[in-house]
């Protein structure tokens, strides 16, 4: 049965009324141990990997929880021990579910896709860049040569783009809202803006013209999927108008063409910020067991 890793265990407090709905996780988490999956306690990141790509000014400052007001106010979140510790669970739980794909074939971390953290800064409830953070530790052992980041969040993966940017072994694709957050972009390899408003026909024709192309010429040894569902149609901080099935099918599609290349796949949530947030559980539980069922792990 499909296996995951999620940093649930360790509970962030949020200010009343806060926008961003930690629950979610725990959410999916059970919703997927309800149908059978084994979710286990994603790892604490090592040390060595968060240098490889952060500064190390802003590694002890978040660590010491001093940063700045300006800088808090900028990533979103209140300064705690308990995001620290959730944070970094959430990138060990990213490299480890790569090392899981590069084994197994399918790899599932139930948090991360946190692409808009930068090397001295956290940005969009972004604390570490999690996607990056585990192509590098995978590129550092020689486990391979090069991965493929494919983020289909509704926000461009600026933090994403600006790590990577000049280095060949890893490459970005990020399918986005044009008019959304954020509102500079940085270019990653392949961009794909859509305008407001599209639905699941357009967006999925838009996918299957750029990535299974994309990832034919670049050959990559991992793709590193970040699945935001945040691009449903009533999320609050999105643009586009998806349905839950167009989220499934856009996961399906992913997971086909990924094994049809013979690329393990290690995949993140990402953003999800739904009005109704059982609306945005469904569509992350609905997405990760079309990836398993494809990929032949449920």
């Amino acid at each position: 049965m499909p296996f995951a890793y999620s940093p649930r265990a360790i509970e962030v407090a949020l200010p009343a009324n806060h926008r961003f709905p930690m629950d979610k996780y725990a959410r999916v988490a059970e919703r997927l141990e309800r149908a059978g999956w084994t979710v286990a306690p994603a790892p604490d990141v090592l040390d060595d990997d968060l240098a490889r790509v952060h500064d190390a000014a802003y590694l002890d400052a978040v660590a010491g929880c001093r940063l700045e007001p300006r800088a808090e106010r900028r990533l979103g979140f209140p300064q705690s021990p308990a995001l620290v510790r959730r944070s970094r669970a959430s990138v060990g739980g990213t490299v480890a579910a790569a090392r899981a794909a590069l084994r197994d074939g399918l790899g599932v971390q139930l948090a991360g896709g946190t692409h808009h953290a930068f090397a001295d800064r956290g940005e969009g409830f972004c604390v570490y860049n999690d996607l990056v953070v585990a192509a590098r530790a995978l590129l550092a052992e020689g486990a391979v040569g090069r991965v493929l980041i494919v983020d289909l969040d509704v926000h461009q993966g600026n933090g994403t783009a600006d790590l990577c940017a000049g280095d060949p072994r890893v490459v970005t694709y990020s399918l986005h809202a044009a008019r959304n957050y954020p509102f500079l972009k940085t270019r990653s390899d392949l961009d794909v803006p859509l305008p407001d408003g599209i639905g699941d026909l357009g967006y999925l024709d838009a996918l299957a013209a750029t990535m299974p192309r994309l990832l034919g010429r670049t050959r990559p040894d991992l793709v590193l999927l970040q699945g935001g569902v945040d691009v449903l149609a009533g999320d609050r901080f999105g643009r586009l108008c998806l349905t839950v099935d167009g989220v499934i099918e856009r996961e399906r599609r992913v997971a086909m063409w990924c094994r049809d290349a013979g690329v393990p796949l290690a995949t993140t949530l990402g953003g999800g910020y739904h009005t109704d947030p059982t609306v945005t559980v469904a569509a992350h539980v609905g997405g990760l067991r079309a990836v398993a069922e494809t990929l032949g792990g449920a």
